[in-house]
């Protein structure tokens, strides 16, 4: 129960987060969700939020303490640190259409060209506005479930910040008591900031990077990338941003322009300097009208590029990563590894759906073979999937297999233009 409750609470961030700095046209809108019992998702891999919403007031601007990242206890992951909780067992059981499994063994390669700079969701559980620097089992999962797989193709960098957290989202979504505060919201900001300087004058040495982040991570991201790299030398060096769970937008009938001015969708995975961005959706639970995540405006739409297919159409087999949790996966098969693959359980698609465009899930369900026909990963309200919300917590775990496949593709045509 109380996993369901932190999962719940997680999803009422994206209703509630804060304009750093950027315009509201700019920053995508999350739903909002009337008072009511908190919408729930079964088993979910772990307590995953959403992103940040424009539409609540930006606090006038106050001066923020500093972090210090050449400490390296401030950084949540980082090449040669000990007890790193990108490197953890993240094996996998392959759960075929028969019933019948295979293990699937993971090796990180820290040699690997390129790097990851990594900005997490909205996960933490510490009972003040603003989150502290000390990583929590929350943190710990988070990354073990969205980032640590990409540790086959990238060396990874995830800060610590100062977020916004889970109590006080919780508090201002459901009218609760208010939790005590500490810091400003200005601390995320800054902290994503140093942390993003101190890697590019310490770590970064001339590497390509992808720039990844899910919900407030990705608001974080977006805000970053816009102030920092587009259009200005440190470009150069992206290789992909990878914008999970919320909206990067784009004037309609083209790949460039609105969020970022300089850096365009990506179309093929050997293409480098560009951005893939998707929010998740059930076929037959598709966005409401209200929907923020993959939400036009006006004149742009939301980009949706589908990792298992880059260059548009429909993926029959995508490489979803399931949490492996408690669910069972294939009749009379126990599984041990932390997380399942699907071979061939789904098919993804983006598609515009009225304001909409957004990455179309759908299950193909057998109820005549021996394997689960749904992980039944919806965000839920009232007992049913709601639509304002979709498939949001598994938004990374759905396109993981094909986001470390276009990574490795990436990283060979960054090597190639850059001996």
């Amino acid at each position: 129960m109380k996993r369901l409750l932190l999962a719940s609470v997680a999803l009422l961030a994206a209703g509630c987060g804060h304009d750093y700095a950027r315009s509201a046209a700019q920053i995508p809108v999350a739903p909002t969700i009337a008072a009511q019992p908190l919408p729930q998702v079964p088993n979910p891999p772990a307590p995953v939020a959403a992103a940040p919403a424009p539409q609540v007031a930006a606090a006038p601007a106050q001066a923020s303490s500093r972090t210090d990242y050449s400490v390296p206890a401030n950084w949540l992951c980082k090449p040669g640190t000990s007890n790193n909780p990108c490197e953890v067992n993240i094996d996998a059981t392959i759960v075929k259409a028969d019933g019948s499994t295979e293990l699937q063994k993971y090796a990180g390669n820290p040699n690997a060209p390129i790097d990851c700079f990594y900005v997490y969701p909205t996960v933490s559980l510490d009972p003040f506005t603003q989150s502290d620097l000390v990583p929590g089992p929350e943190e710990f999962n988070v990354v073990k479930s969205q980032l640590a797989r990409l540790g086959s193709q990238c060396r990874i960098f995830a800060p610590m910040y100062r977020q916004f957290s889970l109590g006080a989202l919780r508090a201002r979504m459901s009218g609760g008591a208010a939790v005590p505060t500490r810091g400003t919201p200005a601390d995320a900001a800054a902290d994503v900031d140093d942390a993003w300087a101190w890697y590019l004058a310490n770590e970064n040495k001339g590497r390509g990077v992808v720039i990844l982040g899910h919900s407030q991570g990705s608001g974080q991201i977006t805000r970053l990338i816009a102030a920092k790299v587009d259009g200005k030398p440190d470009q150069a060096k992206l290789v992909s941003a990878i914008v999970m769970g919320s909206t990067v937008q784009v004037p309609k009938g083209a790949d460039v322009g609105g969020t970022f001015k300089s850096i365009p969708v990506c179309k093929t995975a050997s293409q480098t300097g560009c951005v893939i961005s998707f929010s998740s959706f059930r076929d037959n639970v598709p966005p409401s009208e209200t929907a923020g995540f993959g939400l036009g405006r006006g004149e742009t739409e939301a980009v949706c590029t589908n990792p298992a297919a880059l260059g548009g159409g429909k993926a029959t087999n995508p490489k979803a990563y399931w949490s492996t949790a408690d669910k069972a996966w294939a009749k009379g098969k126990k599984i041990d590894t932390p997380f399942v693959m699907t071979p061939g359980l789904t098919t993804t698609e983006c598609v515009r759906e009225g304001n909409h465009h957004y990455l179309k899930v759908h299950f193909n369900a057998d109820a005549a073979d021996a394997r689960i026909d749904d992980p039944a990963t919806d965000v839920m309200a009232q007992g049913k999937p709601d639509p304002n919300w979709g498939l949001h917590l598994n938004d990374a775990n759905i396109a993981m297999g094909d986001l470390v496949d276009v990574l490795g593709k990436q990283s060979a045509a960054w090597a190639k233009a850059h001996p």
